[in-house]
């Protein structure tokens, strides 16, 4: 009997041993997905050649609704901001080219101004507090928007990170940027300027409700 209650002790030790390495093996399994998200992007010639690629929206996809909640509790919809160019940007902390490109979307969004252009940064699956201290650390100040269940990125077809959705003021989808870009330079003008260009001046902007 001693050696019976002994064998059991020894298989549920065991068990708890597994058990406390299971949120390793997910974490693991999500850096290794990610992993292989970026080799994916990086394998195609055109993140080869430029750190980023450009690819235009599929012709007879409808575009998702996009709605959510900054930090500072105000409700952002895109159907409340026809009548201006909108970036959608697809970011994680945890994403080094996502961080490397966020100071140029700021000066992006500050050079043209809330009534031509507005950037939505859109967290990818992080929690309200981890979100808050890259803000404050960082001084950033574009609208950041809460994934933290992935919705948003799940119905924008999102799969690598950081990914910007230009958005035209007629709500139609021009392009995807996907991969790092400095949004201040020469590599991002044609694509702005393109966007702004559909701009309709008579019309005016929608705010946050």
């Amino acid at each position: 009997m001693p050696t019976t209650f002994a064998k059991l002790a020894f298989h549920f030790a065991a068990l708890d041993r597994i058990v406390a390495l299971l949120p390793h093996y997910f974490m693991i399994r999500k850096a290794v997905a990610q992993c292989l998200a970026l080799m994916a992007l990086a394998a195609s010639p055109g993140v080869q050649a430029q750190g980023y690629e450009v690819k235009p929206w599929p012709a007879r996809q409808a575009v998702p609704a996009l709605a959510g909640t900054d930090l500072q509790g105000h409700d952002w919809r895109l159907a409340d901001l026809r009548g201006k160019a909108v970036l959608i940007n697809f970011w994680a902390s945890w994403c080094e080219p996502c961080l490397a490109e966020m100071p140029s979307l700021q000066a992006l969004a500050q050079t043209y101004g809330p009534d031509k252009l507005v950037v939505l940064a859109v967290n990818f699956k992080e929690s309200a507090p981890a979100v808050q201290r890259y803000v404050q650390r960082t001084d950033l100040n574009l609208p950041v928007l809460l994934d933290p269940a992935g919705v948003m990125a799940h119905a924008w077809g999102i799969k690598v990170f950081p990914t910007t959705v230009l958005v035209a003021a007629n709500g139609q989808v021009r392009s995807l940027v996907r991969g790092g870009l400095d949004w201040s330079g020469p590599q991002a003008s044609p694509l702005v300027n393109a966007l702004l260009a559909q701009n309709n001046p008579a019309r005016r902007p929608g705010t946050p409700r």
